[in-house]
């Protein structure tokens, strides 16, 4: 077989949606001619545990982990967190509001650390690798990000040695959503600019996850960039509990932060409690991960929030198995301007669980396309009530008769093995 050196930050047992993509495309990449080896943290600042998603890691496969430096010790004191306290992405914030410190520790992350605070594993990493590869010759490496300094060590290997390099991005760089909340002077702006211009230039094959994403990345004169979408493994849908619930339950798996809180849909359900009974006594919103603090304030704002059920993230089958009896899954996207092209993981674990999705975004949106194209739910504006209003009754009637089930799938251009086949398909163009 070929082989591919993977750079990726996140890996079992660490969980959250950086881990799953290169995880499952190193389970199906040997069925494809390729094999991987994959670098990564030892110490991540992961946004939890999952020992189970070791499993997935095919038996045999080098795994390279390395300690990196971490900053967010000062970044934990700074704030008030206990040392052993996870760091949420995407500006999630789950007691509090914004105090001084966190502030001015969020412009420190922007401004010294570029093009994030992994840039101090950067030059240690790339020195490693230069020597490990001598030994250990690749046909192909793959950087993943974010955190986008995994693209920097693949540059400085690419650079130093002229292997073929895939730059794999997961979300955007400066166009993700939370970039303008960095605080960044003109002058850390055009420092990340200048970086994502120089791997977008120097990498033989950009991938990303979705077509509004790879228009995001058409910032230079290289206009090919391959849409590899995120998908979902019929392997962990196995053995699910079937769907027999007794309760009209609205489940959200995974985190959810402010930017994604849909207040326009609480609205529409206190509304709905109040004017008919079935939604008063069925009704069931439960949330299976970290919740934005604004979340809970819209639900009491609301008078919803006895209605409500937290639950702290578990392990990733255990959260599949509390889904699948789940009358409806809630998808709602960031309302932030790279909208349109947010396609998160949770949608694919979505689908394979095949559960109707109620999805809070733009219908004109990549996640819409998918939605549509795979019969697997309805995608609602963010402030479009009546639709939203139109479509619950609809599927509350339906399971009353218990009827209420997707109208039918086609997914298999979103299975991981699928997946991994076309990854493999640009490796072999890139190496030949």
């Amino acid at each position: 077989m070929k082989k591919v050196l993977i750079i990726s930050y996140y890996w079992p047992p660490g969980s959250g949606a950086g881990v799953f993509r290169w995880l499952k495309f190193s389970k199906y990449l040997r069925n494809h001619g390729w094999e991987p080896v994959v670098y990564t943290a030892k110490n991540p600042e992961a946004q939890g545990t999952d020992h189970t998603l070791t499993a997935d890691i095919p038996w045999g496969m080098a795994v390279i982990r390395r300690t990196a430096i971490e900053p967010y010790g000062l970044y934990k004191i700074l704030t008030g967190r206990k040392k052993n306290e996870k760091i949420q992405a995407g500006f999630l914030r789950t007691h509090r509001k914004p105090g001084i410190f966190e502030k001015l520790s969020t412009w420190i992350r922007g401004n010294l650390f570029i093009p994030d605070a992994r840039k101090f594993w950067i030059r240690p990493s790339a020195r490693y690798l230069l020597k490990w590869l001598k030994k250990n010759p690749v046909d192909a490496i793959i950087s993943t990000g974010p955190p986008h300094s995994m693209h920097l060590i693949a540059l400085r290997i690419k650079e130093k040695t002229g292997i073929p390099w895939m730059a794999d991005f997961r979300d955007p760089w400066t166009q993700i959503d939370y970039y303008d909340k960095l605080m960044l002077t003109k002058r850390a702006d055009a420092l990340h600019k200048k970086l994502e211009q120089k791997v977008l230039m120097t990498a033989d094959k950009l991938v990303t996850v979705s077509h509004h994403c790879a228009e995001y990345l058409k910032i230079t004169e290289r206009q090919e960039i391959h849409v590899v979408t995120n998908g979902f493994d019929p392997d962990d849908f196995q053995d699910l509990p079937s769907f027999d619930a007794r309760e009209f339950s609205i489940t959200h798996l995974g985190s959810m932060n402010a930017d994604r809180n849909p207040n326009m849909l609480w609205k529409v359900l206190s509304e709905l409690v109040l004017s008919d009974p079935f939604f008063s006594e069925f009704l069931h919103i439960r949330f299976i991960g970290h919740v934005d603090y604004s979340v809970r304030e819209s639900l009491q704002n609301h008078s919803i929030s006895a209605f409500a059920a937290y639950n702290y993230p578990m392990p990733y089958r255990q959260a599949l198995a509390n889904a699948a009896n789940s009358a409806i899954l809630l998808l709602p996207l960031n309302n932030t301007s790279n909208v349109m092209g947010i396609t998160t993981g949770k949608l694919f674990d979505y689908i394979g669980l095949k559960r109707p999705i109620l999805c809070i975004g733009p219908p004109e949106g990549d996640a819409a396309a998918i939605i549509r194209g795979t019969r697997s739910g309805k995608t609602v504006g963010f402030d479009d009530e009546e639709k939203c209003r139109e479509t619950l009754l609809q599927w509350a009637a339906s399971f009353r008769k218990g009827q209420l089930r997707p109208r039918g799938q086609s997914v298999n251009d979103y299975t991981r093995k699928e997946l991994a086949g076309q990854i493999a398909l640009l490796l072999d163009e890139m190496s030949e």
